[in-house]
């Protein structure tokens, strides 16, 4: 069968499906129909979940509530940057629900560090920005960006002091003063590393590269990435009538804090001495940092850690490439066996509906105890 056909199809074919109204800022099923597989990752990440996330909604009407509408702006600031930038703060526009959508990303021109608060230029044109030197397109222009190939294409989110100065997140300044700078490994190095795919679909232009940035970003939420991360060796020793456990932990694959970003998230580190008597005991670590607003008070919801935040009470997070020894003891009469388990769960928010929501465990250490 000749192919002529197939091209001439496609040749008329192409700018009906390329002209689908690219009037940036579009939205990302505008984009999806030529960059199918990335929109497909896309889709599965926190950024495409950024605005539609019952947590987020939560508190932005608690923040809404407490704090008056000018505190609306701040939290959109990095769940809808376009619904501020066009100023869209009622949310009308349906690229405004798609968080942290391909029209933002792409768009960013250059980004600065010098006015408190990372600050991002943003163009929105029929030209995208991006980290390919090759990049070509028949539906708009392409424009190589130095900023998307380094961690400045995410600072403008993951780093952010509130209006009292505590700096709320910090995971960029965490990167920086790592060893991970020195190595040239950047956020995109473990969030966006490459992976097999079509750049542009085959269906659209047939000479598509087969490698693309992994577009769905896996984070916390990504037991894969958790496990990546964090590593534990589990050892214990009998001492007259008690077991002596010994949890090594250490944070060997993040290039930031563990746990990082909102001050409300934990990594839990449980250990459970179960006797074969059928007595059964507990204990847990918690590495976290605790914040506490002016007066001193404590800090448990997301709305009130990034708004009234003022100084941390308590820091316990594994810093990149940190190992600690956590203890415990347990009583343990001579001739009971006694199962040992450590279970590490990376716990998100206090502020979800379910427990399958609040936390995840991700690995578990065991070890019998004759």
């Amino acid at each position: 069968m000749s192919r002529t056909p197939f091209v001439l199809l496609l040749f008329l074919y192409a700018p009906a499906l390329l002209g689908v109204d690219l009037q940036p800022p579009s939205s990302a099923e505008v984009c999806g129909d030529c960059h199918r597989a990335i929109h497909d990752g896309w889709k599965r990440s926190a950024h495409a979940n950024a605005m539609e996330s019952r947590l987020f909604q939560d508190a932005l009407k608690l923040a809404e509530a407490d704090f008056g509408v000018q505190s609306r702006k701040v939290c959109l600031g990095c769940h809808s940057p376009i619904a501020v930038l066009t100023g869209d703060l009622g949310l009308i526009k349906k690229v405004s629900w798609e968080g942290v959508t391909c029209d933002y990303c792409h768009s960013i021109r250059d980004v600065t560090l010098t006015e408190g608060n990372p600050r991002a230029k943003v163009e929105f044109s029929l030209v995208k920005s991006g980290p390919s030197k090759e990049a070509v397109s028949t539906a708009h222009g392409t424009a190589y960006s130095e900023v998307h190939t380094s961690a400045l294409a995410c600072v403008t989110c993951h780093e952010y002091r509130n209006s009292l100065g505590f700096p709320v997140l910090t995971t960029y300044s965490e990167w920086k003063n790592s060893a991970y700078t020195g190595g040239g490994e950047s956020c995109q190095s473990c969030h966006m590393y490459r992976v097999e795919g079509d750049v542009v679909d085959p269906r659209v232009k047939r000479n598509s590269h087969l490698t693309l940035n992994l577009h769905e970003i896996p984070g916390s939420h990504s037991l894969d990435q958790l496990n990546k991360a964090i590593k534990g060796q589990l050892s214990a020793a009998r001492d007259g009538n008690q077991v002596k456990v010994s949890v090594e932990v250490s944070n060997r694959g993040a290039g930031h804090d563990v746990p990082t970003g909102s001050p409300l998230r934990q990594l839990i580190l449980e250990v459970r001495a179960d006797r074969y008597d059928g007595k059964h005991f507990r204990q847990e670590r918690v590495f976290r940092r605790t914040v506490a607003d002016a007066q001193g008070k404590i800090l448990n919801r997301e709305h009130l850690a990034f708004l009234r935040a003022a100084r941390v009470v308590t820091d316990t997070r594994l810093a990149p490439k940190e190992t600690r020894n956590e203890t415990f003891t347990f009583p343990a009469p001579p001739g009971v066996q006694t199962q040992l388990e450590a279970s590490f769960y990376y716990y998100y928010s206090p502020m979800a509906s379910t427990e399958a929501e609040q936390k995840v465990k991700f690995l578990t250490l065991r070890r019998l105890v004759p």
